[in-house]
């Protein structure tokens, strides 16, 4: 799994930086612009980075079923070729995703206002800007990112029943270790895929709360996955369970 880990690190460092610098520097300027190449150059690698965390997130379901509930086979099955063809894979689906997205957009005429409330370059703030009907483009555009989510977050979702009820008729010791195992993972799939459901799977529209939803999965989210990973592991809680003792032990030696 951890293999699969330095990859969703990565992703979700460039997927953050995609945003987080432009909306800083915005947020110190009384007037924000930014380029039609500079918004679309946003918009593509926006969904590049999301679309590999989304994938990436699956092949990490898909090595938890495989741990779980076919052991014995686990070496030939994850082998490190495979899970490298894996990677790329999740790349090349997320390439496909954010070219389908940009090529939607650059094909529409933009002639109107061009102040657009939101945090960054969206698909569907920037089709409210659109001077032509977009109702096939928002369609499309929900066939694209809502159904694939949708599909995906449902495949992970199976993949952890299965795992359920393999561990079932297993002891409770064995139980444990695979619910610690997983549980993390599923904390992250949710914190990840609740917004970004909330945003595409429905018909193509602006929100108030979209700014706020789309700052949690861009930003926040990406921020807790380190969090989330890290304080399952065995060393990392042992150091800040050290950490934690040394504190109360030099305030007990003030207060004395």
């Amino acid at each position: 799994m951890y293999f699969f880990l330095n990859y969703l690190a990565l992703s979700d460092l460039c997927y953050t930086s995609t945003v987080t610098p432009k909306l800083v520097t915005d947020l110190l300027k009384e007037r924000n612009t930014i380029s039609h190449t500079g918004c679309l150059a946003q918009l593509f690698a926006l969904h590049f980075f999301r679309g590999i965390e989304v994938f990436i997130l699956t092949a990490i379901a898909y090595d938890c079923y495989v741990a779980i509930c076919r052991p014995l086979h686990y070496a030939v099955i994850m082998s490190r070729p495979r899970c490298t063809a894996m990677v790329a894979t999740c790349c090349s689906g997320a390439f496909l995703h954010s070219f389908a997205q940009g090529l939607l957009i650059t094909t529409l005429p933009f002639c109107g206002p061009s102040k657009m409330d939101h945090c960054f370059c969206d698909v569907f703030p920037l089709l409210e800007l659109a001077c032509t009907d977009t109702h096939r483009a928002g369609i499309l555009v929900v066939a694209n990112s809502g159904v694939m989510g949708l599909v995906v977050f449902v495949v992970v979702m199976l993949s952890y029943v299965l795992i359920l009820c393999t561990v079932g008729a297993c002891s409770a010791e064995s139980r444990r270790k695979a619910l610690s195992t997983c549980s993390s993972h599923v904390m992250v799939v949710v914190l990840f895929f609740v917004p970004v459901l909330f945003i595409y799977i429905r018909p193509a529209a602006t929100f108030p709360e979209d700014k706020v939803f789309a700052l949690f999965y861009t930003i926040i989210a990406p921020m807790f996955n380190p969090l989330i990973y890290t304080l399952r592991n065995r060393e990392m809680k042992g150091a800040v369970r050290k950490i934690c003792c040394q504190k109360s032990f030099l305030i007990g030696r003030r207060l004395l």
